[in-house]
C-alpha cells in the first residue's frame, strides 16, 4: 500500500468524523476571561498640593487651592479627539461659571504649530508640569475633569467624554 492511499483512508473518515461532529475535540484551551484593570482617576478626597508650571505664553504659573475658591482642573491633550468634543462644552461651561469658580486647563502634551488658532479655548491654560505630578494626582487618560476644594482636597471628577448634565455638576460652586 502506497502512504498516499494510507493517508486517504484514514483522513477521510476523520475529516466526515469532524464535520459531522462524530468525534470530541481536542482538549480545548479553558476560556479565560480577563477584567480590564481599572484607570485610577482622583478619587473625593485625595489632596492636589498646588504646583508650579508654566503658560502657554511661556510665563511661570502657581496653580493653588486658596481657601474660600473651588478651582476645576480640565486635563487634556492637543491630539485627543474626545478632548476637542469637550473643548466647546468646557468654553460654554467657563463662560456660565459661577461667581468665584476658577477654572484651568491643563495641556498634557506638546501641542502641534497652530493647535490654539484652529481650537478657540476661552479659559486659560497652562502646560503640565510633568508626568510625575500627574502620576501622583492620578491623571492618566484625557480627558479629565477634576473640581478641588479649598486646601487641594478633590471634590469631584470625571473621566471622557460628559453630557452638560454632569459638566454642570462639575462646574458647581
Amino acid at each position: 500500500m502506497r502512504i498516499s492511499d494510507l493517508i486517504r483512508r484514514t483522513a477521510r473518515p476523520l475529516v466526515v468524523s469532524l464535520v459531522m461532529g462524530l468525534t470530541a475535540p481536542a482538549a480545548a484551551a479553558p476560556a479565560t476571561t480577563t477584567t480590564p484593570t481599572p484607570v485610577p482617576t482622583p478619587a473625593v478626597g485625595d489632596v492636589i498640593e498646588p504646583f508650579t508650571t508654566v503658560g502657554i505664553d511661556g510665563s511661570a504659573q502657581k496653580i493653588e487651592f486658596p481657601k474660600g475658591s473651588k478651582t476645576v482642573l480640565l486635563f487634556f491633550l492637543s491630539g485627543c479627539p474626545v478632548c476637542h468634543k469637550m473643548i466647546p462644552e468646557w468654553n460654554r461651561a467657563y463662560s456660565d461659571r459661577p461667581k468665584g469658580l476658577v477654572i484651568q486647563g491643563v495641556l498634557m502634551d506638546k501641542e502641534p504649530p497652530g493647535f490654539f488658532i484652529m481650537t478657540p479655548i476661552a479659559f486659560p491654560v497652562v502646560r503640565s508640569p510633568g508626568r510625575e505630578l500627574l502620576d501622583k494626582i492620578k491623571v492618566f487618560r484625557a480627558p479629565m475633569m477634576v473640581r478641588v476644594g479649598p486646601g487641594g482636597k478633590v471634590e469631584d471628577a470625571a473621566m471622557g467624554q460628559v453630557d452638560r448634565m454632569r459638566l454642570s455638576q462639575l462646574f458647581q460652586p
